[in-house]
């Protein structure tokens, strides 16, 4: 599909030049490095997900059948309703790997309603074969439910159309389908439409996927691959190199990949990112339009998706996620042009980030519950409130940069009293605790899990003033403490079941759950730098007036002569008190030696 002038997109191509024979040959090496990391699957896991999704089918139809006939509808009606499955993200797109979920649609008829969704269908998905988790979470800017069938990941959002039954060959690509639809259904929607749209909008499919099996590896490898936390989702990722795939159209993967990086490096943002022309239709749907929306022209990376209504896909992105990504943009085009040189391999590209031995300084946010169901929600809650704790944090004056990472950590704990399961609900884990397995608590009564995810915020602080004495205060209580009672606010929070923990951290205390095996030992070996406070010969008498003195206010309930239970800050909501409390930190930067004595900094929080 070529536009009228004779290309696709909505400029000229840069250069519609072959790929020159050096483009071809580190194309081939990509290939092979692409191979070797694993990103494409087996033919069994293939065949799996075809089953799985024919599984998946039938029981949609037998979920509308049910809630017909809870409707009233005769059997005949309800046996007619329909119903229907529409994949979409990578897997549509073809370059999905080995692990990778599947996004789906599931159509219904008007007489089906969200509700029915994630009550009805929901319990539905439970009962099951094969299925090993189900966790909803209807608050989401696309409400999903997520879920695992025969170990393939399923995120299933739902579309309820104006159509009294779904036929079987009902075609997405309709635009009057949109009609008399609410926002929800229209995003949901979007995605298989998008997704089709993408496929006719490249020059050449087969280079298109290669290049964007790259990128998405990349982006993983990185850690800049999630919308919900304030990067870029699959979606987002597929449509800038679909577009560098138009401004290049003869070019082959290699040269693709090259140009991406420079061309992103340099994008002119706030600018979208366009396939096609913005098309405004008849219908009673919003469409991206900065010029009549000012939430639209808050749009910092603008990537706009190609089928009608045109949407903005990188809504989340805020200022500090669109500063980790340009420098990685950065770092990516150095890497390929001395691949290019032949001065470095494509495995240079792929190197796994460095998020936990980049910060001094970290927010750790724990969800935990003692029932796996409820824990699957609430922290797919939490997570989806992640972003909005960092926008708060943004406004934090002593704050460069605040860098969520785009995962949280899963941990079980096995407590033998309820001493034990109140101190992990404080995010206070006790070294019995931590080093307990399942094993070593078989057969015994009274045993009390306790499930954990864990995301971190990175924490970068700004430089000290020339000429500023003595030590700066870093208040986060405000931030912190409305993006709990944000949290508090979902509908399903029960505050006898859920807990949730904000800790301020050094990156000396990250839990070994972060690390890879051996990763944790070999960032610690020693390493040249700059003497600082701690290794000054300096009198212990004036070290102690130089270190700061770690000062805690107890809470209303703590008694006053009882230590604190950690140098950190422990940001709590499991009771109705509010705990403050400030520390002065002095380490040296963990990344960077300073020739200069590390300035202290206060740190005050509170929930």
């Amino acid at each position: 599909m070529s536009s009228g002038k004779g290309y696709l997109g909505v400029t000229p191509p840069i250069s519609t030049n072959e790929s020159s024979a050096r483009e071809k040959e580190v194309t081939a090496t990509l290939m092979e490095e692409l191979r070797r990391q694993g990103v494409f699957e087996s033919e069994e896991e293939s065949k799996t997900r075809e089953i799985v999704l024919g599984r998946l089918a039938a029981l949609v139809k037998k979920f509308v059948r049910r809630v017909s006939l809870a409707r009233g509808l005769s059997e005949a009606a309800a046996d007619a309703a329909g119903g229907k499955i529409y994949t979409y993200g990578s897997y549509r797109l073809g370059v999905h790997g080995s692990g990778a979920d599947i996004d789906t649609l599931c159509v219904v008829p008007r007489h089906v309603t969200r509700e029915d969704f994630f009550n009805v269908f929901e319990g539905m998905l439970r009962e099951m074969e094969g299925v090993t988790e189900v966790s909803g979470v209807p608050e989401a800017y696309v409400p999903v439910i997520k879920t695992e069938i025969s170990g393939i990941p399923i995120d299933l959002v739902f579309a309820q159309l104006s159509l009294a039954s779904i036929p079987e060959d009902l075609d997405l690509s309709d635009d009057n389908l949109l009609r008399n639809l609410d926002d929800q259904s229209v995003r949901s929607l979007n995605g298989p439409r998008l997704i089709n749209e993408i496929l006719r909008l490249v020059p050449n499919v087969d280079v298109f996927r290669d290049a964007l099996r790259c990128i998405k590896l990349w982006a993983k490898k990185r850690a800049i691959y999630s919308n919900v936390n304030g990067f870029l989702g699959g979606v987002a990722w597929a449509m800038l190199v679909a577009r560098v795939c138009q401004l290049y159209p003869n070019a082959v993967a290699g040269a693709v990949v090259s140009r991406f990086f420079v061309i992103m490096e340099k994008w002119a943002w706030p600018q979208p990112v366009l396939l096609k022309p913005i098309e405004d239709g008849p219908l009673q749907v919003r469409v991206w339009n900065p010029k009549l929306y000012p939430q639209d022209r808050a749009h910092r990376m603008p990537i706009i998706t190609p089928a009608y209504p045109s949407m903005c896909a990188t809504h989340n992105v805020m200022a500090s996620t669109q500063q980790v990504m340009t420098e990685e943009f950065q770092r990516g085009t150095a890497i390929v042009d001395d691949v290019m040189l032949g001065k470095a391999e494509w495995s240079a590209l792929f190197e796994k980030h460095d998020f936990f031995h980049r910060y001094r300084f970290y927010l750790q946010v724990s969800a935990s519950s003692r029932n796996l169901d409820t824990q699957n929600k609430w922290s797919g809650t939490v997570e989806s409130k992640i972003r909005q704790l960092v926008m708060r944090l943004e406004f934090v004056d002593a704050l460069k940069l605040a860098h969520p990472f785009i995962k949280g950590f899963d941990v079980v704990y096995y407590c033998l009293s309820e001493e034990e399961a109140q101190a992990v609900s404080r995010g206070e884990i006790p070294d019995a605790v931590a080093r307990r397995k399942q094993e070593d608590v078989a057969g015994k009564e009274g045993v009390i899990t306790m499930y954990t995810t864990s995301f971190f915020i990175g924490l970068s602080i700004k430089p000290k003033e020339a000429g500023s004495t003595g030590p700066r205060r870093l208040d986060i209580s405000y931030p912190t403490a409305e993006f709990i009672k944000m949290v508090k606010l979902w509908d399903k929070y029960d505050e006898s079941a859920m807990t949730i923990v904000v800790r301020h951290i050094k990156h000396t205390a990250l839990p070994d759950c972060v690390f890879d095996p051996g990763e944790r030992e070999a960032a610690g070996r020693p390493k040249k730098r700059t003497r600082g406070i701690k290794d000054s010969p300096a009198p212990a008498a004036k070290r102690a007036r130089t270190e700061p003195e770690i000062r805690s206010r107890p809470s209303s309930s703590a008694s006053p002569t009882r230590p604190p239970a950690s140098s950190h800050q422990v940001l709590q909501s499991s009771s109705a008190e509010t705990r403050a409390s400030s520390s002065m930190l002095n380490e040296l930067p963990h990344t960077t030696a300073s020739a200069n004595t590390p300035d202290p900094m206060t740190v005050a929080a509170s929930a």
